[in-house]
């Protein structure tokens, strides 16, 4: 499904029957074999997201089976996991892109609809602007449809970039594409951020740029949930980590947590996915 800005706006918020849990027991699981998760005591509106029974389902392809957790706002979210595993679909499910799906999804404390769009910023991971465009009218686009948009700090990345206001987007390169569509989503002053392989076509001479941007310009006590496989460059900026896999959440707990078993976000990572996706 291709995104567009004004899909934002055009999702319902439906609701089904959840399924049966079946989520593997696994050694970085919490005590009664539930995926490891901090253990607090949050009071209404501290969550940035609140999943209960969500099962999601491609065909006879069961992507997301019956997960539930809970992510604190004001959070830097690395989502990880193997290529298949559901976190695009999860992404979009957040962002009201996807919505026939079972179990109760809140973002913001806010069921999945207007409010929690009008307040959401996606980044999906194909380009959408048309080819039409100039790069000055995805400025003017975005500024129609998002009263949180911020112009001139859009315009100040667009110099960073070295992106020519008059140029067409059909002119330009992938990676400059994706460029021009971060910048405009992280010109907006959002309470969430939902990046989808922010990095993933970037160049490693541009990622260091486009990683600042994305960790110095977000919206003060936003959360910013980011899907990456490079999680050996990202793992420093996390301060949570939910990692995915055949269709279960595996872990979902505070970096903090995972630093004191002495081993680093990626080696868990390889160990946790390693374990998940082995051959019965």
């Amino acid at each position: 499904m291709d995104y567009r800005p004004e899909d934002a706006y055009s999702a319902a918020d439906r609701q089904y029957p959840g399924y049966s849990a079946n989520v593997p027991p696994h050694p970085y699981a919490a005590p009664g074999g539930g995926p490891m998760e901090d253990v607090v005591i949050y009071t209404r509106n501290t969550f940035a997201f609140k999943v209960r029974n969500l099962s999601k389902a491609y065909g006879d392809n069961l992507v997301l089976d019956n997960i539930s957790f809970d992510i604190p706002a004001g959070r830097i979210v690395g989502l990880l996991g193997p290529n298949g595993c559901g976190k695009t679909t999860l992404i979009k499910i957040l962002a009201g892109l996807i919505n026939d799906y079972s179990g109760i999804v809140k973002v913001d404390g806010k069921r999945i609809g207007i409010a929690s769009k009008s307040h959401t910023a996606y980044l999906p991971d194909k380009t959408f602007f048309p080819d039409r465009f100039r790069t000055i009218d995805c400025v003017d686009y975005f500024q129609d449809f998002f009263t949180d948009f911020n112009r001139e700090k859009a315009l100040d990345f667009m110099d960073r970039f070295g992106i020519e206001r008059s140029q067409r987007v059909n002119t330009m390169s992938k990676g400059m594409q994706e460029k021009l569509q971060l910048l405009t989503i992280m010109a907006r002053e959002a309470d969430i951020y939902l990046l989808d392989e922010p990095l993933g076509g970037v160049d490693p001479a541009a990622r260091s740029v486009i990683l600042d941007i994305i960790m110095n310009n977000y919206k003060e006590d936003a959360t910013v949930l980011l899907s990456t496989h490079l999680v050996n460059d990202l793992e420093t900026s996390f301060d949570h980590v939910l990692m995915l896999g055949k269709g279960s959440v595996l872990v979902n707990t505070g970096i903090d947590n995972l630093r004191q078993t002495g081993k680093s976000v990626e080696e868990i990572f390889k160990e946790v996915i390693g374990d998940a996706w082995e051959v019965d």
